[in-house]
């Protein structure tokens, strides 16, 4: 089942007008949350990263979009579906139908998409960089629209070169994140991840990692510029993303990585993930 503004309809049932502006300009933005057990995991967080991303798109916040409203709606159509320990749900929004460039209208609406959430953390994953295309720099980057084109070609090209994913660069060469997710490195005792002004989504976990590493006195964390090169030459490195949690890459180009630190963070992830559900 299908959550279109409040109805439940069969996915068979829905359509779209042609006039969609997700459809025709990508003018919508999304957040994936994973639900596990009937508790959406750091839902306040995703929450407020909407809000934030609808005001800076210049969309109308409906009066009725709580954080109570969209919790009880992602619940109910959870509800919907074959009963499962864990589902990603997608939560769509985008401005409603009309207009060319400039929009008739700033109001939205809302799709809930529910599927069962069947990620399973790998042994070995494999990366390595996507150079065809640069993901640039600047705010606009840092917010899930629906314009993911860069994403989806270095995703296929992951899959044409038997890659689990592809290293984002940006007009500087620098690396901004993964396909699906954020980087951190680990050297010594110093975790680097690229800062936000490269270009990288404002991700859910890789704010509460940062909060786990920055709680921990050993270890050093320094949102930064990061080079293709200093990956090669990290002890260890891992992605992040809402669905996946924390995912340890194995193989860069021909460099071998630990998973020991990596592990850890997943550890300590688990234990905020069962403390945050609503």
């Amino acid at each position: 089942m299908i959550n279109i503004n409040g109805e439940l309809l069969f996915e068979q049932n829905i359509k779209l007008s042609t006039e969609n502006r997700g459809f025709k300009y990508g003018d919508a933005i999304f957040e994936t949350i994973k639900v596990s057990n009937n508790r959406i995991i750091f839902w306040e967080d995703h929450y407020f990263r909407l809000m934030a991303s609808m005001r800076m798109l210049r969309m109308k916040i409906p009066m009725e979009f709580t954080l109570e409203f969209l919790q009880k709606e992602i619940l109910k159509t959870v509800a919907a579906q074959d009963n499962a320990a864990s589902y990603r749900v997608r939560l769509n929004i985008y401005r409603k139908d009309g207009g060319l460039y400039t929009p008739k209208t700033n109001e939205i609406d809302y799709l809930i998409d529910v599927k069962k959430n069947i990620y399973i953390t790998k042994e070995v994953y494999k990366v390595d960089i996507f150079k065809d295309f640069y993901s640039y720099s600047g705010l606009l980057s840092t917010i899930k629209t629906n314009n993911r084109m860069v994403n989806t070609l270095a995703s296929i090209y992951a899959k044409e070169n038997d890659l689990d994913n592809c290293v984002l660069i940006n007009e500087k060469k620098g690396a901004v994140e993964v396909a699906n997710g954020n980087i951190f490195i680990l050297k010594g005792n110093t975790i680097k991840t690229p800062a936000l002004t490269e270009g990288c989504i404002k991700g859910i976990i890789r704010k509460k990692v940062i909060e786990i590493i920055t709680k921990n006195p050993e270890y050093n964390l320094e949102e930064t510029n990061i080079s293709p090169f200093e990956i090669q030459k990290a002890d260890e490195v891992f992605i992040t993303n809402a669905i996946m949690g924390v995912q340890p890459v194995t193989n860069y180009k021909k460099k071998q990585f630990k998973a020991d630190f990596s592990n850890k963070i997943a550890k300590s992830l688990k234990v905020l993930e069962f403390t945050s559900g609503n």
